[in-house]
């Protein structure tokens, strides 16, 4: 039997109206890769929060190896070995790697002994093959190997439990092989790790135990080798949940969207289009793979006017709308759900009927003689909110104070609302549980088998896989192939994701 390094009991939570943790108990062996799943809003970053120091609990306490451990800090819980590593990484990227690592170390004084710390670096990375440059500066790095460093440096502070939020988000199918590979090594080694995604394939192929939270409560912890993916969906959300979805063929060959050799550069001044050439056709759910940074986003506000293209045409339906205006876009019948719900899709500090009209307030019936008709307005929400199954508490209080998974839904309703003939969807279901997940893929599929074109930007190949009649794969800001979801393997699309030419492609080029 092997030891427990952790402990919790009774760990309780809350904050104003919401009770987030609910006498949670959770035990960690020595030597374990031990997953933590629930929907958005079930406890999960609460209680990681409070693993790391940066919640303390109301109720409760924690064990380390069996003794009474005191966390108020984060520095508190590396002191007990326990280093998390957010999805969001903690680095600076005008720093090496190096200076990255000093950071936050202790017992350093005025003095820096760099070439220790560095040799230390360089005996990690070839430990666990990471194959880091001590010297590179971080924004020279892939995600995959910025991920790397943020093990480093918990491992180089002496971490021996790991807490990884979401790990794989931003991750190639190649690098998320090596990360587990990763783990599996520090397993073996003895270290712990807690595991959280929202990727249920996952969990089953690297966990040695799974705990699953839902409305705060435990309702089961269970060895991976007992529980199909299926049983776990279930107890998450506590109904069926489907994993796959009928798609109607397509009887189309009417072209909606063409791009003609585009070029454009990002907010750096640097060009991140290099001649894209792509044709969608009405109906269909075209995806976008690619690894973040390789055009993605330039292309999508280009397509909406958000930004100048510098050479290259954009035709939607034969006409050219090259460098329109957003509004211009807006009319001609494109919907866009940005990658940022918050910051770019909804304003936080409106209410969800005020962020429902946004598109629609200057048209009959909501705006009638000069004013708006909140009426009629309040109506047209309740519909939408209805409709979309929106968890909305309170009418008047502003979106921020909504989940994730709900602010989609209400960013969805609106733009799907204006009945367009593109909706461009950007990440979609990131950051959202399987239940959310599931309604927003269903939605998508609808309006498709409708005749509206989708196009998906996503970094979940299962999803694009799910969905999408064809997926083309972005790399360096050009398409460099088109695939059948159907007649291709998930690791050939990882290859072209990171620059490999795929054998069959005959549309796209480097």
């Amino acid at each position: 039997m092997k030891n427990i390094i952790l402990s919790a009991k009774d760990i309780t939570k809350h904050f104003p109206g919401i009770l987030a943790n609910d006498h949670i108990n959770f035990d960690l062996y020595e030597g374990e890769i031990h997953s933590i799943l629930g929907e958005n809003g079930a406890g999960k970053t609460t209680f990681m929060n409070i693993l790391d120091g940066l919640y303390i609990p109301d109720e409760g306490e924690i064990y380390i190896k069996g003794k009474k451990a005191k966390i108020l800090s984060p520095i508190d819980a590396m002191n007990y070995g326990i280093g998390m590593i957010h999805q969001h990484f903690m680095l600076v990227d005008t720093l090496t790697v190096l200076e990255n690592v000093i950071l936050g170390l202790k017992d350093q004084g005025i003095f820096i002994n760099e070439s220790n710390i560095s040799k230390k670096i360089n005996e990690i990375s070839e430990k666990y093959n990471f194959k880091i440059n001590p010297k590179a500066k971080i924004w020279q790095l892939s995600l995959g190997e910025q991920q790397r460093v943020e093990i480093i440096k918990m491992l180089i502070r002496g971490a021996n439990i790991l807490i990884l939020d979401e790990p794989t988000a931003v991750l190639t199918p190649q690098e998320t092989d090596m990360l587990f590979d990763i783990l599996q090594q520090l397993k073996s080694e003895g270290k712990s790790a807690i595991f959280i995604s929202h990727k249920l394939e996952e969990v089953m192929d690297i966990s040695d135990r799974i705990t699953i939270l839902r409305k705060g409560k435990v309702v089961g912890t269970v060895n991976k080798k007992d529980i199909t993916i299926t049983d776990l969906a279930t107890m998450m959300v506590g109904r069926e949940v489907f994993f796959s979805f009928e798609k109607k063929p397509l009887d189309t060959n009417e072209i909606l969207l063409k791009i003609e050799n585009l070029e454009g550069y990002n907010d750096r001044g640097v060009k991140t289009l290099k001649g894209l050439n792509l044709t969608i056709y009405r109906g269909e759910i075209f995806g976008i793979a690619g690894i973040g940074g390789n055009g993605q986003e330039e292309l999508v506000e280009i397509i909406t006017g958000l930004r100048k293209a510098t050479k290259g045409k954009i035709f939607l339906k034969d006409i050219d709308i090259t460098n329109s205006s957003p509004s211009t876009i807006l009319k001609k019948g494109v919907s866009y759900i940005p990658s940022d719900r918050l910051k770019d899709g909804l304003i936080p500090n409106l209410t969800p009927l005020e962020n429902s009209i946004l598109k629609c307030y200057y048209k009959p019936p909501i705006y009638n003689r000069g004013i708006i008709n909140y009426i009629n307005a309040k109506k047209y929400t309740e519909n939408l909110i209805n409709e979309y199954n929106v968890m909305v508490p309170l009418m008047n209080a502003p979106v921020r104070l909504l989940s994730g998974g709900n602010l989609q839904k209400l960013l969805l309703a609106r733009e799907i609302s204006e009945n367009p003939i593109l909706l461009i969807a950007v990440h979609p279901t990131r950051g959202l549980d399987i239940n959310a997940t599931e309604f927003i893929r269903k939605k998508l599929l609808e309006v498709r088998n409708s005749g509206t074109t989708v196009l998906l930007i996503s970094e979940d190949l299962d999803e694009l896989l799910m969905i999408s009649d064809r997926i083309g794969v972005i790399f360096n800001g050009k398409i460099v192939g088109i695939v059948n979801p159907n007649e291709v393997d998930i690791k050939d699309i990882g290859l072209m994701m990171g620059g490999s030419r795929y054998i069959n492609n005959k549309e796209g080029e480097f």
